[in-house]
């Protein structure tokens, strides 16, 4: 059967930092369709139909099943795209540290030049407020692993944040209704796609529908 793995990586960065992955799902016997998307040019609902017009392209066609997985943005970018643009042979989706329920360091700083420089339209879309696009979202209904680190690299926004965090996002505010499984490790926002225990437990929650205990 043909599966392929659709990768999209996060805020700020490109299909080179999603690189690790891509080769050890290709090594699982996957084809990979690494999607690099201008994060800093578009807001979402922008950059999710950028997205559906690289899937539409790539492979949408020609596979039985298409998995996805996501760092950070990728994962709300795909949430939007996939309420307008339902698959049918949709598969399993692994999400690395997503900002499902928002973040509060939006709130803090979506109004600062030097964010709105750095992260672009997308920024102000993040918060925990009602111009929230996760929050907007609701509840999934369709297979989704969501792995959240626990260690952080910034101490300064992991003072404004409440609880555990990966520097970046509240372990917490990574869940979502209706997911499927969850799981902590202990890196960061920034690195936490490097990590051969966190790919390791992509390939097996592609695989099985779960992460191994």
């Amino acid at each position: 059967m043909s599966e392929v793995v659709v990768l999209l990586h996060g805020a700020g960065r490109s299909c080179h930092s999603m690189g690790k992955i891509a080769r050890h799902l290709t090594q699982l016997g996957y084809q990979i369709v690494n999607i690099g998307y201008p994060s800093r040019r578009y807001a979402i609902q922008g950059l999710a139909e950028y997205v559906a017009n690289e899937v539409q392209t790539r492979c949408l066609n020609s596979v039985e099943k298409i998995h996805f997985v996501t760092h950070s943005l990728g994962g709300i970018i795909l949430r939007w795209y996939l309420r307008d643009n339902p698959l049918p042979n949709l598969g399993q989706i692994v999400m690395l540290a997503p900002p499902n329920q928002g973040t509060e360091i939006v709130d803090l700083m979506m109004n600062s030049w030097i964010s709105k420089w750095i992260v672009g339209p997308v920024g102000g879309q993040l918060g925990t407020d009602e111009a929230s696009i996760p929050l907007s979202l609701g509840p999934v209904d369709y297979p989704i692993g969501v792995i959240a680190g626990n260690q952080s690299l910034n101490p300064l926004f992991s003072r404004l944040i409440p609880g555990s965090d990966d520097g970046r996002i509240a372990v917490e505010r990574t869940k979502v209704t209706g997911m499927t499984d969850f799981l902590v490790m202990p890196y960061c926002h920034s690195l936490i796609m490097f990590y051969r225990p966190v790919i390791e437990q992509i390939g097996h929650f592609l695989r099985r529908g779960s992460f191994k205990q």
